[in-house]
């Protein structure tokens, strides 16, 4: 019996979060562990994976689209275990594609099906459609907030929206660049009793905290990612967040499958 990839995004509702910064170390993690990852960029126009681990990939799945590359072409392997999956600023297009050309989509993303172990849909800040769209066609949904009142509100607003409007119940929560263990804990806490007093029926759970490190900025800045530093706070915090996800509990249906993903994210609109 073949297996099924998990396919989750990490997500925010405002920028500045530090969320792409945690998608690229997760990768890092998880790829560590032997797992056959691929972190999609899906940050549609202002994607910037690429930026971070300082590459440039010359092909995205527009090139899939237009039938120029096959899948496996576009991947672009970095040098830490894992591939990239550039969207590029048109894929907006794929909202104007007809069933059949949806259908060969599809199609063409299928070779991944049994080559991988995770799926990381890195989504943009904020409630645009397309952010939405994503969030909804994934098995699992992470959040990133800071500790900072604005983020905290935000984030709120995605959950809300994403419960109110279409049904998603169940959520997992990273608190990045706390000043302190408590003050990341707090956060959460805050967030937890907002959705449990307005949403009915939420589940929050609280994945993990990202200390605040300066050293982060370092890496940023040299494009490379903070997790192959083994002694900052940040890495045993990313390391810690990579064990729960691998204890995730398998699920029976076919939502982590790679072209479930893909039929939902065309489909819904």
């Amino acid at each position: 019996m073949s297996k099924t990839p998990v396919v989750f995004s990490i997500t925010s509702g405002k920028g500045g979060v530090g969320k792409t910064n945690i998608s690229v170390n997760l990768a890092c993690a998880l790829a560590e562990a032997q797992k056959k990852v691929v972190l999609l960029d899906g940050d549609l126009g202002l994607g910037n994976v690429d930026v971070l681990l300082g590459l440039n990939p010359p092909y995205n799945l527009i090139h899939l689209l237009n039938g120029e590359k096959n899948v496996e072409e576009i991947l672009y392997p970095t040098d830490f275990g894992f591939s990239i999956l550039p969207a590029g600023s048109g894929i907006t297009h794929i909202y104007h594609l007809s069933p059949g050309q949806k259908l060969e989509l599809l199609e063409a993303v299928s070779p991944l099906e049994n080559k991988l172990d995770y799926l990381i849909v890195d989504t943009g800040a904020g409630i645009h459609d397309h952010i939405i769209y994503f969030n909804l066609a994934v098995e699992r949904r992470i959040i990133v907030l800071t500790p900072e009142p604005t983020s905290l509100t935000d984030a709120y607003a995605l959950i809300k929206i994403l419960k109110k409007q279409h049904k998603i119940n169940s959520f997992d929560i990273i608190i990045n660049m706390a000043p302190t263990p408590e003050q990341g804990k707090q956060t959460f806490k805050k967030l937890y009793l907002a959705c449990d007093k307005f949403l009915d029926g939420i589940s929050l759970n609280l994945l993990g905290i990202v200390p605040l490190d300066k050293k982060v900025r370092h890496y940023v800045q040299q494009q490379k990612p903070y997790f192959m530093d083994k002694t900052l706070k940040a890495t045993k915090a990313i390391q810690d967040i990579s064990e729960n996800i691998k204890n995730w509990p398998t699920q029976k249906q076919l939502d982590g499958n790679i072209k479930f993903f893909w039929k939902k994210f065309l489909f819904q609109n």
